[in-house]
C-alpha cells in the first residue's frame, strides 16, 4: 500500500509496545531533566497495597515486594504525558531532519568513535552492524544524556492504577520487581522515561527480562550505567533474536523510472528484480536481497527498497519513520549523503523550511516562538495566534502560505 498521508503522529501512541515505549525521537537540543512530583492519592494507595499480595503470589520475594512499593509515589504527570502523547504530528521532512540532524550526526560519530572496539565486538557476536546500534542508541537517549530520570516502580504503577493500558503496564511492574530482585540495579536507579522504558536503549522491563545480557561478564545486566556496553549489546541482542540477517542493508533510497507503476508500492510486496523494472540506487548499487518499495512521503516524495531488517527495525519500534530515522542516521554515520528525493509539502503547503521561516519571522515581529525548529507545537500555535489577533486577522492559531507572505511583506 503507498503510503500517501504526509503528516505522522510521532508520540507513543504510535509505537510498538515490544522494546522500547520512550518515544524513540528526541527534542533537538537536549530536555530539562523530567521531574516528577508524587501526589496523595488514598485511592492509588489502595491499588498499591492490593497489587503487593499479587505480587508476593507471583513468586516475588516479600522483602523486595515491601522494598520497592514502600517508595512508590502516585505522579499525575506520567497519566497527563500518557494522555498527550499524541499531539503532536511531524511530516517524513520533518522526521528525518530532526533523526538525522547536524548534532546526531556529530555527536553519534564521536560516540563511533569513543565506543568503536565495544560495538564491533558486539557487532562479531551478533551480526548487528555498529552504525545501526548507534543509530538506535542515539534516538532512544541521544546517545545516553536523556536516560529518563523518573522512578520507574511510581510510573509503572501509576499507570498501571490509571487502568487505561492497566493489565500491560502491572506486567510491566511485575518485571521491573524481578529486576530488582535478582541484583541487576539499584532501587535508585530503575529510572526511566514516563513510560517505563529504561536505560540507553529505553527497554521496557518484560524486553529487558527477555533480551537484555551481560555482555561485560560482570554479572549483571546493566543498561543504566555511564558505561553503555550491556545496553548496546542487549540491542543488538533483541534484533539478532528478531530474525537479524548479517551482511543485508536495512534499505536505501532510489529512483523511479517516469511512469512507473506505484501499484508494486508497499511492505507486502517483496521482490529482487526491481533493476529489471527501472528503479536505480541513489547511492551505490541496488541492494541484492529481496526487498519491498515504500513511498512513505507519497508517490512524488522520496522512495526507498526496505529488505527484512528494516522489519526487524520495526520489531523495535513499529513505526515506519522510526525505520528510516535509524536506517538514514546509520548511513549518516557511515558516511552517506542527505536524501536526494523531493519532500513533499505538508496540509498547509509548507516544507520544513518554510516553518523554520515563519517562527523566526514571527519572533522577529515580536511574537516569539521560543524557537525555530519548523514543528508547530503550542508556543508557535500561541505566538500564530497573538500575531492574528494583533493584525485583526481571523485567530486560528495555524500555520499557512499567507500567513508566511505576509510576514515577508512586514504586514
Amino acid at each position: 500500500m503507498i503510503l500517501s498521508r504526509r503528516v505522522f503522529f510521532a508520540g507513543a501512541a504510535s509505537l510498538s509496545l515490544s522494546a522500547c515505549m520512550g518515544g524513540g525521537i528526541r527534542a533537538t537540543t537536549p530536555r530539562p531533566t523530567q521531574t516528577m512530583r508524587p501526589q496523595p492519592n488514598p485511592d492509588f494507595d489502595a491499588w498499591v497495597n492490593a497489587y503487593a499480595g499479587r505480587a508476593r503470589s507471583a513468586g516475588i520475594a516479600p522483602q523486595v515486594v515491601e522494598r520497592a512499593l514502600s517508595g512508590a509515589g502516585f505522579l499525575p504527570d506520567v497519566i497527563a504525558r500518557d494522555r498527550r502523547q499524541t499531539e503532536f504530528t511531524r511530516t517524513l521532512e520533518d522526521y528525518l531532519a530532526i533523526a538525522a540532524s547536524d548534532e546526531r550526526i556529530t555527536a553519534g560519530r564521536a560516540a563511533l568513535a569513543r565506543h568503536g572496539g565495544t560495538l564491533r565486538a558486539i557487532e562479531g557476536r551478533y551480526g548487528v552492524p555498529t552504525e545501526v546500534l548507534t543509530a538506535i542508541w542515539g534516538l532512544e537517549s541521544r546517545y545516553g544524556t536523556e536516560k529518563g530520570d523518573i522512578p520507574a516502580i511510581s510510573a509503572l504503577a501509576t499507570l498501571a492504577f490509571d487502568g487505561r493500558r492497566g493489565e500491560f503496564f502491572e506486567s510491566q511492574l511485575t518485571a521491573a520487581l524481578r529486576i530488582l530482585e535478582r541484583g541487576d540495579t539499584s532501587y535508585t536507579n530503575l529510572r526511566g522515561s514516563w513510560a517505563g522504558a529504561m536505560g540507553h536503549t529505553q527497554f521496557i522491563p518484560t524486553t529487558y527480562q527477555a533480551y537484555a545480557v551481560d555482555f561485560t561478564g560482570n554479572g549483571r545486566r546493566d543498561i543504566w550505567a555511564d558505561d553503555p556496553t550491556d545496553a548496546l549489546a542487549s540491542a543488538a541482542n533483541y534484533l539478532s533474536r528478531m530474525g537479524w540477517q548479517t551482511g543485508v542493508p536495512w534499505g536505501q533510497e532510489v529512483r523511479l523510472p517516469d511512469g512507473f507503476n506505484t501499484g508494486l508500492a508497499g511492505r507486502g510486496s517483496t521482490r529482487s528484480d526491481w533493476a529489471g523494472l527501472g528503479v536505480r540506487a541513489v547511492s551505490g548499487s541496488l541492494t541484492g536481497a529481496p526487498a519491498s518499495l515504500i513511498l512513505p512521503d507519497g508517490p512524488r516524495g522520496p522512495a526507498f527498497l526496505v529488505t527484512r531488517n528494516f522489519g526487524v527495525i520495526l520489531r523495535y519500534n513499529n513505526s515506519e519513520l522510526y525505520g528510516l530515522g535509524i536506517g538514514h542516521l546509520s548511513d549518516r554515520l557511515r558516511g552517506g549523503g542527505p536524501i536526494q528525493g523531493n519532500f513533499q509539502p505538508d496540509a498547509n503547503g509548507l516544507r520544513l523550511g518554510d516553518r523554520k521561516e515563519l517562527q523566526e519571522r514571527l519572533t522577529r515581529a515580536g511574537f516569539d516562538t521560543q524557537g525555530a525548529d519548523g514543528v508547530i507545537g503550542p508556543n508557535s500555535q500561541a505566538a500564530i495566534r497573538a500575531y492574528q489577533s494583533a493584525r485583526g486577522l481571523p485567530v486560528t492559531g495555524q500555520p499557512s502560505r499567507t500567513l508566511l507572505e505576509r510576514l515577508r511583506r512586514g504586514a
